[in-house]
């Protein structure tokens, strides 16, 4: 005989959402804890981040200064790239586009 299929509130699944995010404790912890189905509860919780925009909030105080750590060095790396993309100065001072014609100055 199979056992009744059981029915949680909204409320209670965005409270277990609330838990996972705030606290970081694994999705498969807080489901076998409350005795919800982890798959059930892993698309659950996706559903619940999706709609209420759940990604910065999301990330443990180290993992926020990761975040910022790495985009700094992205800032320099994108700068650095545009830097080495200029065209280099030739020895007259010009970058090379322009043609000079010998060694003739001009008449005054």
């Amino acid at each position: 005989m199979t056992a009744a299929r059981r029915r949680f509130t909204e409320e209670f699944k965005d409270e277990l959402c609330r838990e996972v995010i705030k606290t970081s404790k694994p999705i498969k912890d807080v489901a076998t804890a409350y005795g919800v189905g982890a798959e059930s509860f892993r698309n659950r919780l996706g559903r619940y981040r999706e709609a209420n925009g759940g990604t910065e909030a999301d990330l443990t105080v180290s993992e926020q200064a990761r975040l910022k750590e790495f985009e700094r060095e992205v800032q320099e790396l994108r700068a650095e790239t545009a830097f080495l993309k200029k065209p280099a100065l030739t020895s007259r001072g010009s970058s090379g586009s322009e043609h000079v014609r010998g060694d003739r100055l001009p008449i005054i």
